[in-house]
């Protein structure tokens, strides 16, 4: 019997949430990794028991964990009895060792002066298409790595954070994080990521060589706001029956982009507000897009106090909002980057959760919402499983 399964990443802890294809009733399992920021958990798609989560403490540091059924249970891959010394026996965090390649180097600012690379923690995990074993990790100082033998040892991807324009790199609001990972499903090789706040970038080559692309961004307060780089990219998304095809959630505008990002056109079009963080498609329409608006960049909740998503069944400029069964008044929370996410089932479902702590899902693409559950921590990412 088919069904859904969410994996929720929160600020003290992840969650595994389950339904069947109604998805009406909802099991929760959790919290796992208790007190510990979970950025991101995903599952792999081509084995749906194997599952990553990025686990980091300010005390322990960064932690990758596997789990090979379905989040029942979870080791630390690579790691020894003698790591696990912290906390009810968890890694103390000697173990998943992310080590930059080649000579470190130094990061110029505009301003001249030079800082270290710091790896600080993993923003997003993204298993491959076609091996479990084979995942990727976009993290902050933004750079991208791959591991190959699930999650044991890692190797940095470092065309990316040696291409020439990387002294104009920046951090965002949250850190300079390299936040998206898309692998195009009709070429591996190809790969698109964003980075906050620098901007897209594309790899037609596995990784060895990385084309900015970033044509038709306009971003404000930079000292060129058309630049190369330097552009303030929250999210990014693509249908994988039309890879050449992208949309972006940017700080201020919704754009879209139908030649694989060589160029970029603003979509935002009747919203309320163009400034948001998340941004997903229909699985089934790949036309059919939501985006969650927050009033502005100093202002992360909703306008007028009211959760609302919208969605465009035309790519984007014409929107409409999808309110029954969300809070419509004294509603101030945001929706971060990474928590918003469809399934797959003949009516396609929608799922968000809030920095209030609440999950929201839709089973009818949008039209009606119910809160899942409405008191985790803060949630930070929700990435929806389709069983069968």
């Amino acid at each position: 019997m088919s069904g859904v399964r969410l994996l929720v990443g929160t600020r003290k802890g992840a969650f595994v949430l389950t339904s069947d294809a109604k998805r009406k009733d909802w099991k929760v399992d959790g919290p796992h990794f208790a007190g510990w920021e979970i950025y991101h958990v995903k599952g792999s798609p081509v084995d749906p028991n194997r599952l990553y989560a990025s686990q980091s403490s300010a005390w322990f540091g960064q932690i990758i964990q596997r789990s090979d059924d379905g989040g029942k249970t979870w080791e630390t891959p690579g790691s020894s009895p003698e790591d696990l010394k912290g906390p009810e026996g968890m890694p103390k965090g000697e173990s998943n060792k992310f080590v930059y390649d080649g000579i470190p180097g130094t990061h110029m600012w505009y301003d001249g002066t030079q800082h270290p690379w710091e790896f600080k923690r993993v923003w997003h995990l993204e298993p491959s298409l076609d091996d479990p074993d084979h995942v990727y990790a976009g993290v902050e100082d933004a750079a991208l790595f791959e591991s190959k033998d699930g999650g044991k040892s890692w190797n940095e991807l470092s065309g990316l954070r040696q291409h020439d324009t990387g002294p104009k790199w920046q951090p965002g609001a949250g850190g300079m994080c390299l936040h998206s990972i898309i692998i195009d499903p009709e070429n591996p090789k190809r790969m698109f990521i964003a980075i906050s706040a620098a901007g897209a970038f594309r790899t037609d080559d596995g990784g060895k060589t990385w084309k900015p692309i970033n044509k038709g961004l306009h971003s404000q307060y930079i000292p060129d706001p058309h630049a190369e780089v330097g552009h303030c990219v929250h999210h990014i998304a693509m249908h994988p029956s039309r890879p050449s095809t992208l949309f972006m959630q940017k700080h201020w505008d919704i754009m879209r982009s139908d030649d694989a990002g060589d160029s970029w056109r603003e979509v935002s079009g009747n919203l309320p507000s163009d400034f948001g963080f998340p941004i997903d498609i229909h699985a089934h329409e790949p036309d059919t897009i939501y985006v969650v608006p927050i009033k502005s960049d100093s202002l992360h909740y909703p306008p007028d106090g009211k959760l609302r998503v919208y969605r465009s069944r035309s790519g984007g400029n014409e929107w409409e909002e999808l309110t029954k069964g969300l809070p419509q008044k004294d509603c101030y929370v945001n929706v971060l980057r990474d928590a918003m996410t469809v399934d797959s089932l003949d009516s396609c479902g929608i799922y968000f959760g809030t920095t209030g702590g609440q999950v929201y899902g839709s089973n009818d693409a949008g039209d009606t919402w119910n809160a899942i559950v409405r008191d985790l921590p803060a949630v930070l990412s929700v990435e929806a499983q389709t069983l069968s």
